[in-house]
């Protein structure tokens, strides 16, 4: 949730939240905002030049590039008969990431696009710059290589399941990563829709197709937001099993359930799988 709220005008915030008071909303939704028809306010939400970091557009930055940014994705959404459902919402005191699925009409019907937005903010809430994560798959049908965003940070590191799980997934290991998941929980792979795996069973068999390249998938770790209850990791793939690939980013973001494990995994990337 990006946009300072108090940049937009009453109606456009009616428009965004009903039956709240604009004193009580934390933020804009990032769809929202862009659909709002407010560009000044979206270009005021940033500490200083805006920078925006797309899979399609690449890197945005600048008031004119993003205004033009702005202006074709309405323009885009419009077309498409677009319309989006939050998902879910990981705050820390820096950083927030916003998970939403776009719906969109495709060439053979309607089409869901799960959509991750990292933005990095300055103490007075103001943004540094957003990252925008999504696979093309959806879109096109292809995988898109897109070069890493940010660089490996070393201390980087994520605590309890979550940690369990990303060693799992290193080592290739089915059993140990099947474990760290709730009964019923889930993994969504980056093209959504029907591509969500639940339960022992699915898990088992959507991980054995992942490690069937001869081995894990060893992540570079960027960057970590974790709020106590779900975790978001910025990374690179590098290698998938025995293939080594050019760095790719991504981002994950890992739910807590009730029972310590995981509730749900829910992956933002294009790589393009080498099995």
């Amino acid at each position: 949730m990006p946009w300072m709220p108090e940049l937009f005008s009453a109606p456009a915030l009616e428009r965004v939240v009903e039956q709240r008071r604009r004193d009580k909303l934390a933020a804009v939704p990032y769809f929202a905002g862009l659909m709002s028809g407010e560009t000044d306010a979206l270009v005021r939400s940033f500490a200083g030049e805006p920078e925006l970091h797309h899979p399609v557009r690449g890197r945005v930055k600048g008031a004119h590039a993003f205004e033009a940014f702005v202006a074709q994705t309405n323009e885009w959404l419009a077309e498409r008969n677009a319309s989006v459902e939050d998902v879910d919402l990981v705050l820390t005191e820096g950083r927030s990431v916003e998970e939403a699925i776009l719906r969109l009409d495709g060439e053979y019907g309607r089409i869901e696009l799960p959509t991750a937005i990292v933005a990095d903010r300055e103490p007075d809430g103001r943004l540094d710059e957003l990252r925008v994560y999504f696979s093309t798959w959806p879109l096109t049908g292809r995988h898109a290589i897109r070069p890493p965003l940010l660089q490996p940070d070393p201390e980087a590191r994520e605590a309890d399941v979550v940690g369990e799980y990303q060693r799992a997934l290193a080592a290739g290991d089915v059993d140990a990563i099947v474990a760290t998941f709730e009964e019923g929980g889930y993994a969504r792979e980056p093209a959504g829709g029907r591509y969500v795996h639940r339960g022992a069973e699915g898990l088992r068999a959507f991980y054995g197709l992942l490690f069937s390249n001869g081995g894990g998938i060893p992540l570079e770790h960027c960057a970590s937001t974790d709020d106590g209850r779900a975790c978001a990791l910025e990374y690179n793939v590098v290698w998938w099993g025995r293939t080594e690939l050019p760095p790719e980013a991504g981002v994950a973001v890992y739910v807590r359930g009730d029972g310590g494990k995981l509730a749900a995994a829910r992956i933002y990337d294009d790589s393009d799988p080498p099995l």
